[in-house]
């Protein structure tokens, strides 16, 4: 289990799931942990399947310098389950894809692996207390863009009430600081509650 010094951003007990505390991810201390979980095969459209621990530390160094861009690691009950990532839709690259609205709110999930049996409800109990955190933040809508060919990402968003919208294809970004390959993407949207 990972230390570090950053202070919790969201807490949230989940009935029947737990407690689940989001901090912002701390690049030094969080590399070692969250390099063991994008290199996994289950990992592969997350993009970082050859990267080494140093790079990862490198890559949410440069997040964390960001103020548009935000990584969060989430804890259930004190254990390292999830990487959430949240940034303003009009300062990425799928703002080329699709017409942005004020308080859209990008999000990308990384579940962390399980250990032994798949727990029923593991990702609906995270995602109750991501869904709260991010519209409690101010978004008015959240947009998520999986790999188009993530089959079990895009169920999952439907299972939680995103709709569906078009499949783009997210523009190749190839700067000094970093790069991302273009990548066919199923654009899904969540209105806030009313």
């Amino acid at each position: 289990m990972t230390t570090s010094a950053r202070r919790p951003v969201h807490t949230q007990s989940v009935e029947g799931f737990g407690t689940v505390t989001l901090r912002p991810v701390d690049p030094a201390a969080d590399a070692a942990l969250i390099h063991t979980w994008v290199t996994e095969e289950r990992a592969r459209f997350w993009g970082m399947g050859g990267a080494s621990r140093e790079l990862v530390q490198e890559i949410y160094e440069d997040l964390d310098r960001r103020t548009t861009h935000h990584a969060f690691l989430a804890h259930r009950d004190g254990v390292p389950a999830a990487l959430l990532q949240t940034y303003d839709c009009a300062e990425d690259r799928v703002s080329e894809c699709y017409e942005v609205r004020p308080g859209d709110v990008g999000v990308h999930l990384l579940i962390g692996p399980s250990k032994g049996v798949a727990e029923k409800g593991f990702t609906a109990g995270l995602m109750t207390a991501f869904l709260t955190y991010v519209f409690s933040s101010g978004a008015r809508r959240i947009v998520a863009e999986p790999d188009a060919r993530n089959d079990k990402a895009v169920a999952l968003l439907e299972r939680t009430g995103f709709v569906l919208g078009p499949e783009v294809e997210l523009p190749e970004i190839d700067l000094p600081e970093v790069h991302l390959p273009a990548k066919p993407a199923r654009l899904a949207f969540l209105d806030a509650p009313q």
